[in-house]
């Protein structure tokens, strides 16, 4: 899935076509409260210290004439959520210790296990948005043959892929570190992701 993704993905952007405008974004949102999961430290994924794991469900309207992917991507570039991919989520526990990151349904549904072995597992659709703070266990049980994902980071942070309990040691120490992101990658700058991720002094 991933290469075909990647080439209409690169169609799509050198042409315009099925990429909504500005205008046609804001029409595209839906105003969702955030649902939020927190996870502690199960020994193997640290999970954040004290950012939770923000769900947005049915964030994004059906999209019409749109690739609904791209849709997801313009709308977390709109908000500095950038480097966006095209794909499944991978079907072991992973987490990134140096970067936060988002999570858009553009098909399908899937089953993801957030926060390690003993985290919660969500049933994610079409138009949802899943916002995963560092540290943030993550992998994909099961999903439909259409299962499609974007991902995407925001500016600041630098992306790796932790699976190892070796890799924890060090993780303890960058999770806290990674800063609060500018915006949301669904809202913006005023949605509710910044009042939910609070700076901790």
């Amino acid at each position: 899935m991933g290469i075909l993704e990647g080439v209409k993905k690169a169609a799509e952007q050198a042409t315009g076509i099925a990429r909504p405008g500005k205008q046609e974004l804001g029409e595209l949102v839906k105003p969702k409260k955030p649902l939020e999961f927190r996870f502690k430290d199960d020994g193997l994924v640290p999970n954040h210290p004290f950012w939770p794991l923000v769900v947005y469900r049915g964030a994004v309207k059906p999209m019409g004439q749109f690739d609904p992917a791209a849709v997801l991507e313009e709308l977390f570039e709109a908000n500095g959520w950038r480097d966006s991919w095209r794909d499944g989520i991978y079907h072991y526990v992973h987490y990134h210790s140096r970067i936060h990151e988002v999570l858009g349904v553009a098909r399908g549904t899937g089953r993801v296990r957030f926060g390690g072995n003993k985290g919660r597992i969500l049933s994610l659709k079409a138009g949802d948005v899943a916002v995963l703070p560092a540290g943030t266990g993550h992998q994909c049980l099961s999903e439909t043959a259409d299962f499609l994902v974007v991902g995407a980071y925001p500016g600041s942070g630098t992306y790796d892929e932790c699976t190892t309990a070796e890799e924890r040691e060090r993780a303890l120490g960058t999770i806290p570190r990674v800063g609060r992101p500018r915006k949301d990658p669904v809202y913006g700058s005023k949605g509710p992701l910044l009042s939910v991720w609070k700076n901790e002094t």
